[in-house]
């Protein structure tokens, strides 16, 4: 399958100009990293007004920057047919609501059958073809939303977001016990368990991870929480709750009970973001899935 190069345009707004070269506000005003910058200098591939330029050129308002992207095909995924929930797609990206007990990428214990797959296949059938570049994660039993990139610029962009915290992610959960304030933040590191390829725990050493949580509903022997992540380390809202003493319901793994849900009551509501290419804020919103809805309902009882 011919893959067609991707074309990027800009054009300078008021304000992004001033005393600006063409490299400082690629860097700057459009968060392009520097190794990718380097790639096209080499490539003479930015062109202002459609002309190639070199980067120390000056920009003023109005001016048009563009230059393209060669993109790959995805290697090593084998495409396979599954329904999807797309809530939105462009030239630039997709964004699907997972369902739980789906892994994103193949993985040795999961080498097919995951959302990679389904959606390879899904651009194959609309004959296109892009590598798969899954945004933000999510672990295999929790659901809601995700953000796919199409190409690797708009990748380098949303990854941008996310390390400037910038990218809203916002879960509902539902955890074990009661007594927890109104509203709080967790702060405390995360680190993988020494010899386990899956555990996590707080540990001096690991990772900065901080989740600050909204309490919505207490039950008699549980309470419904909305997280807020402002890192995104592996397991985090799970782990934190978990250190705290109310493991999310369902998650055996960090201490939750099994017995009304099969799968950690963890869902992915609410995802935010300024389009790569237009730089509008986009957010969207999913709904409980069904198993989550009759877990409320038991714990309501």
């Amino acid at each position: 399958m011919h893959v067609k190069p991707i074309e990027i345009r800009f054009t300078v707004r008021e304000g992004e100009d001033g005393q600006t070269t063409l490299q400082e506000y690629l860097l700057n005003h459009r968060l392009l990293s520097r190794t990718y910058l380097i790639q096209l200098k080499q490539a003479k591939a930015i062109f202002l007004n459609g002309r190639y330029q070199y980067s120390n050129t000056m920009v003023h308002t109005g001016d048009e920057i563009h230059f393209f992207i060669e993109e790959e095909e995805s290697e090593n995924i084998l495409p396979q047919v599954h329904p999807l929930n797309i809530l939105y797609e462009d030239v630039d990206i997709l964004v699907v609501e997972k369902e739980a007990g789906i892994c994103v990428h193949p993985t040795m214990l999961h080498p097919d059958q995951t959302l990679a797959n389904y959606v390879v296949a899904y651009w194959q059938a609309q004959g296109e073809a892009h590598r798969f570049r899954a945004v933000n994660r999510l672990d295999k039993d929790t659901s809601g939303l995700l953000v796919i990139a199409k190409h690797r610029w708009a990748h380098q962009q949303l990854s941008e977001q996310q390390k400037r915290k910038q990218m809203l992610r916002i879960y509902r959960a539902w955890l074990m016990g009661g007594g927890l304030p109104p509203t709080g933040t967790i702060d405390a590191p995360i680190a993988r368990v020494v010899d386990s390829i899956m555990l996590r725990h707080i540990s001096e050493e690991g990772q900065v991870a901080i989740t600050h949580f909204e309490v919505l509903k207490e039950y008699e022997e549980a309470t419904q929480v909305e997280c807020r992540l402002e890192t995104g380390r592996t397991h985090q809202i799970r782990v934190h709750f978990s250190h705290l003493g109310h493991p999310l319901w369902g998650d055996d793994l960090y201490g939750g009970s099994r017995v009304l849900i099969g799968r950690q009551a963890l869902h992915a509501v609410t995802l935010g973001f300024y389009h790569p290419r237009t730089r509008e804020w986009i957010q969207f919103e999913a709904a409980l899935p069904q198993d989550l809805r009759k877990l409320d309902q038991q714990l309501s009882e």
